[in-house]
């Protein structure tokens, strides 16, 4: 809606909205939801599953960032 304020950040994201929030679609990796599973699989990263779906919770993306800053 124009001239409405943002949105916050949800405390569950999607992969897309993890993508966006971790800014992997920007000048990142070509395929950047391969990269949240090399992530996940190296154990940086938990996703949550709610339903079907992968879910990131936002204090996993910001303890990610604190794991990579180091």
């Amino acid at each position: 809606i124009p001239g409405s304020p943002p949105e916050p950040c949800p405390d569950l994201l999607t992969e897309e909205e993890a993508i966006r929030y971790l800014r992997l679609n920007i000048d990142g990796p070509g395929k950047p939801g391969l990269t949240l599973r090399y992530y996940r699989e190296k154990g940086l990263l938990r996703g949550t599953r709610v339903g079907r779906k992968l879910r990131y919770r936002r204090v996993e993306l910001e303890q990610l960032l604190e794991r990579l800053t180091r």
